[in-house]
């Protein structure tokens, strides 16, 4: 009970210094931004799925039926999830950095708090932050896919979801170690950018290789897990994939933050 007293401890402090930061609505406002454009472009742009049927329709040829809001999905939470691999290094960069040059950094390390603890709930709060950018998001999804004849299945959007948030929590947590070995904000920012990048692109780069090792290597893949659930499979490989993500960089996080009191005891 006294752990978990205080990770929520943590955890209220780390989401009222997001609600309290003027650079974290700027980044709000990046991130509604952009989900609204790509929302609109999507569903009613030029090249949009509604224009998209309707010009098939004009053809009159005979075409197999469109699952519009299926598609809807994919092509939306496909971009959403890039927006979201590049608006999450902005989030992560400060979690430890900011302590590191304030000098608070020395008085979590020599608290009675453990270092799972701390960053635990450092993650859980920015990761309830960025839930809370998702809202509007959502909103406007749930709004779209009523209209539609027939209705998505709930159980779709829902594990489509769940993915884009474990995406989010894995990139965040591996942020934060990033976060905690340095006193720049945009150091810690543009490294987590490389790593992102590194990690997207290893299934394009396993292609490269020969079996076993592409496999194993695609494996790794950020995308291909994330693109998987966003097709409402619910893979529990995937699922293990995101949480070995998440586990490490607490992990990771915690280390860091051992050797960083070692180096001042």
């Amino acid at each position: 009970m006294i752990l978990l007293a205080n990770i929520v401890a943590i955890f209220r402090k780390e989401l009222q210094g997001y609600f309290g930061s003027p650079w974290a609505y700027v980044v709000a406002g990046v991130f509604w931004l952009l989900s609204g454009a790509v929302f609109f472009l999507v569903l009613l742009g030029e090249s949009g799925i509604i224009q998209e049927v309707l010009y098939n329709e004009s053809l009159g040829l005979p075409l197999p039926p469109v699952d519009m809001p299926y598609v809807f999905l994919l092509r939306f939470l496909g971009v959403l999830g890039s927006i979201t691999l590049f608006v999450m290094p902005l989030l992560s960069m400060g979690l430890y950095a900011e302590e590191r040059k304030a000098h608070t950094l020395e008085l979590l390390a020599t608290s009675p708090l453990t270092n799972w603890t701390v960053a635990i709930g450092k993650l859980l709060g920015v990761v309830t932050f960025y839930i809370t950018l998702l809202v509007p998001v959502i909103i406007l999804e749930i709004i779209t896919f009523n209209a539609a004849v027939p209705p998505l299945p709930p159980r779709v959007p829902l594990v489509a979801h769940f993915g884009l948030i474990l995406l989010a929590t894995a990139v965040l947590s591996l942020g934060m170690f990033i976060s905690s070995l340095t006193s720049s904000s945009i150091i810690a920012a543009l490294a987590t950018f490389v790593l992102v990048i590194f990690l997207t692109a290893l299934d394009m780069l396993s292609r490269r290789l020969e079996q076993p090792f592409q496999d194993a290597i695609a494996h790794l893949s950020l995308l291909k897990h994330y693109e998987n659930l966003v097709q409402g499979i619910c893979d529990s490989s995937s699922i293990v994939v995101f949480v070995s993500y998440i586990v490490l960089g607490i992990f990771l996080t915690a280390q860091s933050i051992e050797a960083f009191r070692f180096e001042r005891s």
